[in-house]
């Protein structure tokens, strides 16, 4: 599963999730708010928290479709050089 900080950063971009609604690994982003500028700016969030690049073949709505895909992905980015 996902760290706080993750939890945390992405609950700001989904105002449609209530605050005591457990954020499930299979949540779907969109449906609870995610829009296409929401994820530019938690893609900047997300490299610059965990000092990581997306690189292209991962920038597609597919990894920001759920939190554990996403989280996924984070893991097998590469740190900045």
């Amino acid at each position: 599963m996902y760290d706080e900080q993750f939890e945390e950063l992405l609950r700001r971009y989904l105002p449609f999730l209530p605050a005591d609604e457990k954020l499930e690994e299979d949540l779907s982003l969109r449906d609870f708010g995610l829009d296409s500028l929401g994820t530019v700016e938690l893609l900047s969030q997300l490299e610059g928290l965990y000092d990581v690049r997306f690189v292209d073949d991962a920038l597609s709505p597919e990894t920001f479709s759920t939190p554990g895909i996403l989280w996924d992905t984070l893991g097998k980015m590469a740190p900045v050089a």
